[in-house]
């Protein structure tokens, strides 16, 4: 069975950090292309890293580059999403996403697979 199963959200203050982790079960995350989701009360879900599946590209929104950052370890079969510099607009749901093509992308509908996610709340 597949599954994605994000952990690591929390409560943190403006300026903070917190490092989230997705957890992959059921199949290999070696062919495949990870992304990481938030989607806040009233919004729709948006793209905010993406890497592909051959670790060779990576897509980053504007409002997170030079604070976020994605890393995976395909053997423990784990992405992680580092989150610098936290601000009150990064306050949601956070979720991670497989797409089974190996494609970097920034749109939901493109991905396969997702985790339940995982909240984030900045906030002071």
């Amino acid at each position: 069975q597949v599954q994605l199963v994000e952990s690591g959200g929390g409560l943190v203050q403006p300026g903070g950090s917190l490092r989230l982790s997705c957890a992959a079960s059921g199949f290999s995350l070696d062919y495949y292309a990870i992304g990481w989701f938030r989607q806040a009360p009233g919004k729709e879900r948006e793209g905010v890293l993406c890497m592909s599946s051959s670790d060779s590209d990576t897509y980053y929104a504007d409002s997170v580059k030079g604070r976020f950052t994605i890393s995976r370890d395909n053997a423990k079969g784990t992405v992680d999403l580092q989150m610098n510099n936290l601000q009150a607009e990064d306050t949601a749901v956070y979720y991670c996403a497989v797409d089974l093509t190996g494609r970097i992308g920034s749109s939901a509908g493109q991905f396969d697979y997702w985790g339940q996610g995982t909240q984030v709340t900045v906030s002071s």
